[in-house]
């Protein structure tokens, strides 16, 4: 493991559909430093914060799209290493390390926290940041136990004392899921269930995200029942939650703070969120001829095909357009970049003051389709039938995209239901990062996930491999996934 510097704050970003501000530090001063609410709230921003500035942006680093493209749904234009062999049989690669960084970003929040409790602050300031702090340290657990398993959870006493180089071992499954499930906890009952846009915290988290997590993790570990009560518990009007009336509002720029966003990433900064600079092809027509046009990412004619041609969501998955050049671009005629490997996955609308790569609209991370969706499938794993509850959530999110409404009939039993589900969510949350984790909920991954069929995929593969830097640096103390040994 890395020796740990308590403070280097290099590069404070303001980001996450925030006011949160802009602002520069080096090397801080532990005995000077934080004393006050300013202070803090400096150092939440970088330590709480800043980290999911960089794992949900939209490019090649995403956890979101590199999660959706080991799946069948996702491809990319640019030969790029997340979908060829050497990326599951071997841990030093590029990408691996990129998302396991984190790790350590995990821990930091904890010195966050003590510093939190140190400092003389308002109550109800106090409380709210150590929520916050809490609610960050069990996000980013849960998105590195998503991906890798348990992680070394690194205890206060330790990262007191970077230079001795203590080597924290992985922790069991059940110690990862309790530090998660007690942080966001924990975390609840200090948060605001929603901020709107226009609040003076808007962007920070809220209670309906630390439930989102919670959820999440619970049907990540098969609980359904309590996947159920929590569902339930963010219907609530305190949440302020709800569907869209179209697909695509949700995700233009006059629709930031929408209902259906529960949580979001944005930067409203130069920096900007990049989706389209790494979605749209060269020759597709855009207003603002500013946003750059690199044509990776791209949504597969097999999974495209499976889409109802009267699907409003078509409108933002583009498998045919007119190109700048005057050529009409479809799947029986793609050309090359253009709409070679599949549609595009546009989603996005365009703001018009992109410069190139910084677009202000919601990145978004989790909305409420998603956990009415969840909720919907957890309600029939836990009794193993159709209810009419899980009906109408299903029929919320089908019919809100022009379909016509399922009916009981249309179900010969629940695991008809299950798949219906599947699919209804592949159309529905594309390249917002939840297919892989659904294929594996599911028992699918394996068939038509990583690798695209490799015959070098085999079970145990639904997780990544550690890179191999976390092996050598643990001293026999961090161990390789099974699969990958």
């Amino acid at each position: 493991m890395k020796k740990l510097g308590l403070y280097l704050l290099v590069a404070i970003f303001c980001f996450s559909c925030t006011k949160l501000n802009y602002e520069e530090y080096t090397v801080l001063d532990v005995n000077a430093f934080p004393k006050n609410e300013e202070d803090l709230n400096a150092l939440m921003i970088a330590s709480v914060y800043a980290p999911f500035k960089g794992i949900f942006y939209g490019d090649e680093r995403s956890i979101t799209s590199v999660g959706d493209v080991t799946t069948d749904l996702g491809d990319v234009n640019w030969g790029w290493p997340i979908t060829k062999q050497d990326f599951v049989v071997g841990a030093s690669g590029d990408y691996v390390w990129s998302f396991y960084r984190y790790v350590g970003k995990m821990n930091t929040m904890t010195l966050t926290l003590d510093r939190i409790n140190k400092v003389d602050l308002a109550e109800e300031v106090k409380t709210r940041m150590i929520a916050e702090t809490k609610c960050g340290r069990a996000f980013m657990g849960y998105l590195m136990y998503d991906w890798f398993g348990p992680v070394p959870i690194v205890p206060l006493e330790i990262m007191e004392k970077p230079l001795e180089d203590i080597v924290v071992p992985r922790p069991t499954n059940m110690e990862m899921v309790a530090f998660i499930e007690n942080n966001l906890k924990e975390a609840i009952p200090g948060l605001p269930a929603r901020y709107n846009l226009g609040d003076a915290n808007f962007g920070r988290f809220t209670r309906g995200l630390a439930y989102t997590l919670l959820m999440k993790l619970y049907m990540h570990e098969k609980r359904w029942g309590e996947a159920v009560e929590v569902g339930r518990e963010l219907q609530k009007p305190e949440y302020g939650l709800g569907l869209m009336d179209n697909y695509k509002d949700i995700f233009t720029i006059n629709n930031q703070g929408n209902k259906e966003i529960i949580w979001c990433n944005n930067r409203n900064s130069s920096s900007g969120q990049a989706w389209l600079a790494f979605v749209l092809s060269s020759q597709y027509p855009t207003n603002n001829k500013n946003i750059q046009k690199w044509s990776m990412y791209k949504v597969p004619w097999s999974f495209y095909n499976t889409f109802d041609p009267a699907d409003k969501r078509l409108e933002v998955l583009v498998g045919e357009f007119l190109g700048l050049d005057g050529v009409l671009y479809n799947q029986a005629n793609p050309g090359g970049y253009e709409l070679g490997l599949g549609a595009l996955p546009v989603k996005y609308g365009e703001d018009p003051n992109d410069l190139g790569t910084s677009s202000e609209i919601d990145l978004v991370v989790y909305r409420y389709a998603d956990v009415i969706t969840l909720l919907a499938e957890a309600i029939v794993r836990e009794g193993n039938v159709i209810t009419g509850e899980a009906l109408a959530l299903l029929n919320e999110v089908h019919t809100r995209a022009g379909l016509t409404a399922y009916q009981l009939s249309d179900f010969g039993g629940p695991e008809e239901f299950l798949s219906a589900i599947l699919l209804e969510r592949g159309h529905e949350l594309w390249f917002e990062g939840a297919r892989r984790t659904d294929l594996i909920r599911h028992g699918k991954y394996i068939e038509v996930g990583i690798v695209k069929g490799s015959v070098l995929t085999r079970p145990g593969f639904e997780v990544m491999p550690l890179p191999q830097t976390a092996i050598d640096e643990g001293r026999g103390e961090i161990i390789q996934n099974e699969a990958y040994r």
